[in-house]
């Protein structure tokens, strides 16, 4: 499913027009982000929760020279599926 196909499922099962649908899918992605930016974690009851993870600089190798490379930290957004979603796809 593509996010086309969420706004229409959304305009589908609420009724709602498909421009507002898209602005309701649109919303709730950019307040995920949002959080997300400033660090917080986004807990959905029953479906999951948005994390972001910190990933310590290491440092690899380039795989046609063999040469070493450093590889920056960086912030890693992730997501930890909730016990009824698992249940509801098992």
């Amino acid at each position: 499913m593509n996010k086309n196909e969420l706004v229409d499922a959304v305009a589908n099962s609420t009724g709602l027009k498909k421009q507002e649908a898209e602005k309701a899918v649109d919303a709730v992605f950019d307040c995920i982000t949002g959080e997300l930016k400033k660090g917080s974690e986004v807990r959905l009851v029953g479906f999951g929760t948005f994390i972001v993870t910190q990933r310590a600089a290491s440092e690899g190798r380039n795989p046609r020279t063999g040469e070493k490379i450093a590889i920056a930290a960086s912030k890693q957004p992730k997501f930890r599926a909730g016990k009824q979603l698992k249940e509801a796809v098992q």
